[in-house]
């Protein structure tokens, strides 16, 4: 299974980003080896508004089924389920740390964004 993590790093042990489309990063996680691929999302960093839907698109079109993170809004929120990925909140520690919980089923996924956009 492929899982996005949102990160401050290019690393497995780099921090979990608690926000989603302005995260520095976004790390595609191999579940079954570990082996992962790194997005590089300064092109949402500092966007004035759509960073969310465009980091989305970026998770979907990576192949990924889960994205991992802190938080997630609702624009992005839509765009993640339409295009079949699903959303974990609340996710923290590091990425490595992030992607144990979920598969041990600590992070469940979630119904419904967690923030307002522009967070």
């Amino acid at each position: 299974m492929k899982i996005a993590v949102t990160s401050q790093g290019k690393e497995l042990d780099s921090q979990v980003d608690p926000r989603f489309g302005r995260a520095a990063y976004i790390i595609v996680v191999n579940s079954d080896n570990l082996e992962f691929q790194v997005i590089d999302n300064d092109a949402n960093v500092n966007a004035m508004k759509g960073a969310g839907i465009q980091a989305a698109g970026n998770v979907v079109n990576s192949g990924a089924q889960v994205l991992l993170t802190g938080n997630c809004g609702p624009n992005a929120f839509k765009a993640l389920q339409a295009g079949k990925v699903a959303v974990s909140n609340n996710a923290s520690g590091t990425v490595r740390e992030a992607v144990k919980a979920y598969l041990d089923g600590k992070l469940p996924h979630a119904d419904d964004s967690n923030v307002e956009g522009h967070w």
